[in-house]
This record gives C-alpha cells, structure tokens and sequence, in this order.
C-alpha cells in the first residue's frame, strides 16, 4: 500500500505515555473512552501531574479524607518510571484486561439473544425489551466518566471491586426476574452500573505497560468484547432449552465470578494517583472541527446497535430460521468483530490514520443497513452478519482515536474525549428503542428500523467527512 504523501504531527513518545499526554492514548483514566469494547484511546486525563497520595482532593483532615486515603493505591507516591512495553507481567495484564473485556462488552454485545427471548416469554414490545440493552450501554459510557476519575485519584480497586459485585449481583438476580420491571432493575441497571465501573478503568490501565505495543495490546483487551459476544449466545443457545431461563442465567453468573476473580486479585494499577481537571471543556464546542465530530458520532452510534438487537428476532420472524440458527447469526456478528477491532487498528496506526480508517467503516455500514431492508433468505442474512460485523467492530474501536486530531491543547483531549462519551451515552441510550417502536409501529416489520439505523450513520458518515475536512481542508491524500 502505499504511503499517504502527506502526515500531520503526531505525538505519541514513549515519554508523553508516561506524563499523560499522548492524545492517542493517554496514561491513566480520567474522562471516560472506548468502547467497546475495542478502543485505542482510554478514558484519561492527560497532561495532569503525577501528585503524592497526600494529595488527596476529599481531605487528609477529615474522617472520609482518612479513611479513603487508606484504600488509595498502594505506593502511590512513587514514580514507577517508563512504561516497561512488555514483559510478562504487562502482556498479563493484557489478557486479565481481555476477561473484564469479555464480561461487560461481551454481555452488551450479546444483548440480541435475550431481546428475542424476552420478546416471546415476556409478550413485551421490541421497544420495551430494547430498553433493558440500551440503558446499560448508557451506564456504560456515563458512568465510566466518573469511575474514571476515581480511578485517576487512585482510587482503582474500590471502583473495580464495587463493578464486579454489581455486574455478579445483576446476573444472579436475573436469574431471578419474572416481570419486565425485574428485568429493568436486576439486567438494565444494576449489571449497566456494574459495567460502567469496571470497563473504564480497566482499559485505561493498559497504556500505562506499554509505549510503542500499546495499539496491539490494546488491541487484544478490546477483543475480549468479541469473545465474549461468542461465549454467552452460545452458553444461552445450548442451556435454555435444557435447564431453563434462571439456571442459564446462573451459569452465566457463575462463569462471569470465576473469570473476574483472578481480574480481581491481579489487575493492578501502575501509575500513582494524578490531580483531576474539569469534567467539561465547554469552549470546545465552540470549535467547527470538534461540534461536526461529536453529531457524527451521535448519529453513527444512533444506528450502529439496530443490527446487534434485532438482528436474531429478525431471523425468526422474517426468514423463519430456529431459535438456535438465529442466535447463529448473533455469534458470526460479534465473532468477525474479533478481526474487525484487529484489522481497522492496524490500518489506521501503520497506513491512514483514524479518520482516514473510521470513514470508509461508517459509510459501509450504513450502506449494509440500508441492504438489510432487502434481505429475506437465510444466505443473505449470513452475508451481511459477516460484513456489517466487521465494519461496526471498525467504528467502535477506531472512533476514539480520531479525537487526537481535534484537540490542539493535548491536556484537554481527556476531557473532550469524556464530553464525546457522554454525547454517545445518550444515542446508545434512544437509538435501539426508537427501532423497536419503528417495528411495532409497522406491524412487526422491520422495514423502518433498518431505514432508521441506516440513514442516521448515512448522515453521520456525512458529517465526519466535514469535520475531516475542517482539520485538513479539502486535501484527499493526507495521513490522518
């Protein structure tokens, strides 16, 4: 391939991992990141300095003060130095990451098989169901804001520690769920939460071992989000018949307890504790470049999940597929998205540049939407879970990296990441149910959903076209 003619500035030294400043990926979570499952920027706040434990924002001279500055991280006031860029104990690190990975996205991506069985047990509308999906993707990305900044003041293992109780009390108590308000409470919110404290400060602790293998360490933690996309379905395809809803349910529970507790007793945080910033950088809005990309992401992740929750009831309803050949379709779906985080990720750091990687994804996915429309044989379907799961995984891994461009003041790229986070928040949040109440709104056709999740990232591609060319001007061969 060849190379672009021309390269915008990049700063990404193993020196400014170690102070925080890389606006690819910064050291330590602050403003919240990723995604999903897979991405190559974390919830940081760069630019910040490294502070003692004394430095505690609650209060050395309160009680609170006192008591939290005991359960700070250990050793906080001591500067680890560069970032040893392997080794086992990192690349440990790495596959402990892939775990917490693989229990909150893997579950999030998942969604699609319980949003068809609810529909049947439960008699409940598409947009009913979907809301239980769509609040803990929210959860997710807003709560990962605030955990994120707990994390930075060192506060790791308290946060982590209270996401695992949640997610495991969520899952055993779904189990338990007989109406659609416990399924709300138990799956929706208390798991939403759960995921919402452990992914953030997870992820941000990878960069943190690494400096120049950061992108594929990063890499392989965010496909712990596809693994577990394969595990779940197939763990629900093979037990619900069998031994029933609650006892699946509680598999899942158990397998999620067995592979977070060594996450648990291992994962530790590098960096001490850092001062924290604002949460919002309002003037950034102000700038043409950086409004034009927060709508294209709300619009790209308005649609982005349509496939993911109704793509098994698709299956069934429309082409008559079995239950287990439609959850079929769920497993390729979040499968290819292993290679789809993987192959986007190293385009982008070796070749184009996010941007340049991002686009082509969002467009081929709206266009792959509007083709679902016209898909009515089980061939077809199998096509496009191939397809649109390898350009979806593309978006989710590679839209976090784009922000380095917009960002010239590199202290700020943490919390501008963490204000495009919140912004996503709420379109993960309406998107899914709005294409459940397209559906019942058609009379159980899906016609207006798959027009609805294709022309949002149609408009949302658009977009992000505008604000490359508010960075670069109408220049096409140029790295970015």
């Amino acid at each position: 391939m060849e190379t672009m003619e021309k390269t915008l500035p990049e700063i990404s030294s193993p020196t400014d991992l170690e102070k925080g400043t890389d606006p690819n990926i910064a050291s330590s979570a602050s403003s919240n990141r990723d995604y999903d499952d897979g991405l190559q920027i974390t919830c940081a706040s760069p630019g910040l300095s490294r502070t003692p434990s004394a430095a505690n924002p609650i209060g050395n001279d309160g009680v609170l003060g006192k008591t939290l500055s005991l359960i700070r991280t250990k050793d906080s006031g001591i500067d680890p130095g560069p970032p040893p860029d392997g080794g086992f104990n990192a690349w440990f690190q790495t596959c402990l990451s892939h775990l917490v990975m693989c229990n909150t996205w893997g579950y999030l991506n998942s969604f699609g098989v319980f949003q068809s069985h609810y529909m049947t047990s439960l008699q409940r509308s598409p947009s009913d169901i979907s809301w239980v999906g769509s609040i803990q993707i929210f959860l997710l990305f807003f709560i990962g804001t605030f955990s994120g900044r707990a994390t930075d003041a060192g506060y790791f293992k308290v946060v982590w520690t209270m996401g695992a109780i949640l997610l495991i009390l969520g899952i055993f108590m779904t189990s338990l769920a007989t109406t659609y308000w416990h399924l709300f409470l138990s799956q929706g919110l208390c798991m939403g939460i759960g995921c919402g404290l452990l992914f953030c400060p997870t992820i941000a602790l990878i960069p943190t071992y690494f400096s120049s293998k950061r992108a594929i360490a990063l890499a392989i933690s965010a496909a712990g989000s596809a693994t577990g996309g394969i595990i779940f379905p197939a763990i629900v395809q093979s037990l619900l018949p069998r031994i029933g809803y609650p006892w699946t349910m509680r598999v899942l529970g158990f397998f999620s307890l067995s592979t977070l507790t060594p996450c648990f007793i291992f994962l530790r945080q590098r960096l001490p504790p850092r001062k924290s910033g604002p949460f919002f950088d309002w003037p950034a809005f102000k700038e043409r470049k950086y409004s034009l990309f927060a709508i294209a992401m709300f619009l790209n992740f308005w649609g982005l999940y349509v496939a993911f929750f109704y793509l098994s009831s698709f299956g069934r309803d429309i082409t008559g597929l079995s239950r287990n050949r439609s959850i079929d379709l769920l497993l390729i779906l979040n499968g290819v998205g292993f290679i789809g985080r993987l192959v986007p990720s190293f385009m982008s750091d070796y070749y184009s540049g996010p941007f340049n990687a991002f686009i082509p994804c969002s467009f081929l996915s709206s266009i792959l939407l509007f083709g679902w429309a016209g898909i009515h044989d089980v061939n077809g379907l199998y096509a496009f879970s191939i397809l649109y799961g390898f350009f979806a995984a593309g978006i989710q891994s590679l839209f976090p990296a784009c922000l380095s461009a917009l960002s010239p003041d590199l202290k700020k790229t943490g919390i501008r990441f963490g204000m495009i986070l919140s912004i996503v928040s709420f379109a993960s949040l309406t998107g899914s149910p709005i294409a459940g109440a397209l559906i019942q709104m058609n009379d159980g056709k899906y016609l207006y959903a798959q027009l609805f999740g294709g022309l949002s990232m149609l408009v949302g591609s658009i977009v992000l076209v505008c604000a490359r060319i508010s960075v670069t001007g109408p220049v096409l061969m140029v790295r970015i």
